[in-house]
């Protein structure tokens, strides 16, 4: 379908939901609605077929390896209106899908999100349901912190993954922080799962970790100014880290090996930010890490490499 076709959105609800009714039709007119509205995906899915799936399946309660057959099922007039209203939120507000629905997944798990937390959509989620096994390939860390944690996502799930982990989770925002604890207590991890206020590692003094994965904000000012509609809905501390996207990730590598055991190692996510990374450290030898299902800028570095390389950290090239 050509952008020259008509919305058939602006009609009154009565006649949408009268002429739509089972869920096969809310998806195929969800799909033309997101392409004519030329939505940005990128919080959960990359289409505007995800994207209509995501939202009829979430609207609905209904898991996303349903039966096929569902496909057919009449829905409730409640049920309809529901849909057309999250569509009309979507469109008009531009307001990621996953903020609309209250939830998004990350590594197999469901988390509560909102306003005060960035949607988990970090690649990091493959390294967790490998169980982190490339560098722990004898048995797996014992402690683990997830830094700049925002939702908590990356080390609950870690947790969930490797039930016999601890975790600590350190963010600046206690508005994330409160988020965070909340999905401590939706997966029931409370035992093994802390929830940390900490400006990258000022909270952390004496805490010691087998592994670090941050996913830190690391947006540079150009890509930033850039984003489309849907990324001014995040946090913008949780996105923008100066003009070359590294002002946390510098902090990150000068201070990682007071908090890592001698056999540690720091994951990172810096995106797009990459590049700067490694012309601002071309001497350090950054594993750029490969994913199956897409995904790029995360680095893995040893605690031994970040002892060896401490100068050139310390001195902020």
């Amino acid at each position: 379908m050509g952008r020259s076709a008509v919305s058939t959105l602006n009609l009154d609800e009565a006649d949408i939901t009268a002429d739509l009714i089972t869920l096969r039709d809310y998806l195929r007119w969800l799909a033309s609605e997101f392409h004519l509205a030329g939505l940005h995906y990128g919080h959960g899915t990359a289409s505007a077929w995800d994207e209509a799936v995501a939202l009829t399946l979430g609207a609905l309660h209904l898991p996303w390896d349903v039966d096929p057959a569902v496909l057919e099922a009449r829905l409730l007039m409640t049920e309809r209106r529901r849909i057309v209203a999250l569509a009309r939120e979507r469109i008009t507000s531009r307001r990621p899908l996953p903020y609309l629905l209250g939830e998004a997944f990350f590594a197999g798990f469901p988390f509560d999100v909102d306003e005060r937390v960035l949607i988990p959509r970090s690649p990091i989620a493959e390294l967790i349901e490998d169980g982190f096994e490339a560098w722990f390939p004898e048995q797996p860390p014992a402690r683990v912190l997830d830094l700049c944690a925002g939702s908590g996502c990356i080390g609950i799930a870690t947790a969930l993954h490797l039930p016999g982990c601890e975790v600590d989770l350190a963010d600046i925002s206690q508005d994330a922080l409160a988020v965070a604890r909340r999905n401590i207590t939706r997966h029931d991890v409370g035992e093994r799962v802390r929830a940390v206020a900490s400006d990258v590692f000022s909270g952390l003094e004496g805490q010691r970790y087998d592994l670090i994965v941050s996913n830190p904000p690391y947006v540079d000012a150009r890509d930033l100014r850039t984003m489309p509609a849907e990324f001014q809905h995040e946090p913008a501390l949780a996105l923008g880290a100066g003009n070359d996207g590294l002002n946390i990730v510098r902090r990150i590598l000068r201070e990682a090996p007071e908090h890592l055991t001698e056999n540690g190692w720091l994951i990172v996510e810096v995106g797009n930010s990459d590049h700067h990374l490694e012309a601002a450290f071309p001497e350090v030898p950054f594993i750029w890490l490969e994913f199956e299902r897409g995904g790029q800028g995360v680095f893995a570095l040893s605690a031994a490499e970040l002892d060896a390389h401490a100068a050139s950290f310390t001195q902020g090239k």
